[in-house]
């Protein structure tokens, strides 16, 4: 009985129309990265203290100094406090000269910000003091719309194809990318982050299961690991947007704009030729695979063709079949282990960027810098040593550079970011080593579901 994989073998495992699939898939996974991690650069630390303009009405010939001096306190190193202010009289000046103030309150007008250069997310919605939470909820919640994403477009991509479900999350992606830059309050922001990270795990499973799914098995884990090297360069490009773009609001929509010229994506996109075969569609199957036969330069036998027949629908996975059986119950837990491992260190590392002491910029093109080696790295590794093997010994070095980390001084910010650095690279090439490793122990037909797991994982990791 002839197998769909035999069709793949006749025209080419990995030949020129499989390339350039990976290379399109890869492109679109360009600025995954600025939605990821983007807001890190948007709420930078800023200075700050309570808006005290009330003395300007008593005191309009005030000097700023003098007026800080009368309406903040100071903390036990002599800063003017951030989050607190002197509660307002209806003294005169020269009584509130003589006598001073002693009540405090919290900032009830507003913060100022004397040193900011051009309005940041921090700045506009001022998310510090009491509302600086909220910088972690809104991380929090584009994570859950990741969980919301990989739980919806896995199972719509069986029911109406790769394709529609991929360049409808790209469409998506676009319109609420650009919109967050417009948006007039914190909790539309976050609102509109969801939605992004909903469409974004939609793209990032539907390119997993293209790339599988158009290429020969021997080559599945290099067509996955060239994908996230695309990746890696977003990572690098992302770096250099933030450092060039201080205005939020215009980095949002450089981050977000580029994926309209990706619209030309309606036309060269194939469809997948596997779900072709298994919702019947023969003649469309026939079509793409002689398509892609012809670019890459080679021929199907027309009694091969001839044999193309609708597959058995596969029963739709679920949660429950992920611990019906043994060995894929076992699989399953030590998976889920691996994956929760891996984000909490390469978010934490990747999402707390700006901590380590050095130039955040030159520590984010670092950062860029050595997940491309990490990634393409893999893909030598995985042939020469294996799975099992690599994925522990990476395992092993992330979270030892993470506990290395917590005993450096607060006063070595070069050696805390090289090993930050380290960890890293070790991260990332553990995460990608997850990608093909899961994709090869998990049975085709709850793959969608492994996809809900992978994305709840990277919830409990931010």
């Amino acid at each position: 009985m002839t197998e769909f994989g035999d069709f793949i073998s006749a025209l080419g495992e990995f030949g020129l129309y499989q390339k350039l699939l990976v290379l399109l898939i890869s492109i679109s996974l360009l600025l995954n990265p600025f939605q990821m991690i983007g807001q890190v650069f948007m709420v930078l630390d800023e200075p700050h203290h309570c808006n005290t303009s009330w003395i300007r009405a008593i005191g309009p010939n005030l000097t700023e100094e003098e007026q800080l001096n009368l309406t903040l306190p100071r903390d036990a190193d002599g800063a003017y406090e951030q989050c607190s202010m002197y509660s307002p009289v209806d003294w005169d000046l020269v009584s509130i000269v003589a006598y001073g103030l002693n009540a405090m309150e919290k900032c009830s007008s507003g913060w100022v910000y004397p040193s900011a250069q051009a309005p940041s997310l921090l700045t506009e919605f001022d998310l510090v003091c009491d509302r600086k939470d909220l910088i972690d909820i809104s991380q929090s919640i584009y994570m859950l719309g990741l969980l919301l994403g990989s739980i919806i477009f896995g199972p719509l991509s069986d029911r109406i194809g790769r394709r529609p479900v991929f360049l409808i999350c790209m469409l998506i992606r676009a319109l609420f990318g650009v919109g967050i830059a417009f948006v007039p309050h914190f909790y539309v922001y976050m609102a509109f982050r969801c939605v992004v990270g909903t469409v974004e795990a939609g793209i990032m499973i539907i390119a997993l299961v293209l790339a599988t799914e158009w290429v020969g098995v021997s080559h599945r884990s290099k067509a996955v690991l060239i994908s996230h090297c695309c990746f890696a360069i977003g990572q690098t490009i992302l770096a250099g947007l933030s450092y060039g773009i201080h205005n939020w609001r215009l980095l949002q929509i450089a981050g977000s704009a580029p994926v309209f010229a990706l619209f030309f994506y309606i036309w060269v996109l194939p469809e997948s030729a596997r779900w072709l075969v298994i919702k019947g569609r023969i003649e469309e199957a026939k079509k793409v695979l002689q398509k892609a036969a012809s670019i890459n330069k080679r021929t199907i036998p027309p009694q091969l063709l001839e044999q193309l027949k609708p597959e058995t629908q596969p029963k739709p996975g679920s949660t429950l079949d992920l611990f019906r059986k043994k060995h894929l119950r076992k699989v399953t837990l030590v998976m889920t282990c691996t994956w929760f491992a891996d984000s909490l260190v390469y978010y934490g590392l990747s999402l707390n960027v700006s901590g380590f002491g050095l130039d955040v910029y030159l520590t984010q093109l670092a950062f860029g810098g050595v997940e491309l080696p990490a990634r393409f790295s893999c893909i030598f590794l995985l042939q020469w040593f294996g799975r099992k093997k690599i994925q522990a010994i990476l395992l092993l070095l992330s979270g030892l550079m993470c506990l290395i980390i917590t005993g450096i001084p607060k006063d070595q910010p070069v050696v805390t970011t090289i090993l930050a650095t380290t960890g890293k690279f070790t991260a990332t090439a553990s995460f990608s080593t997850s990608y093909v490793y899961s994709a090869e122990l998990f049975p085709t037909v709850i793959r969608p579901v492994w996809g809900c797991a992978q994305c709840r994982r990277g919830w409990q990791g931010s």
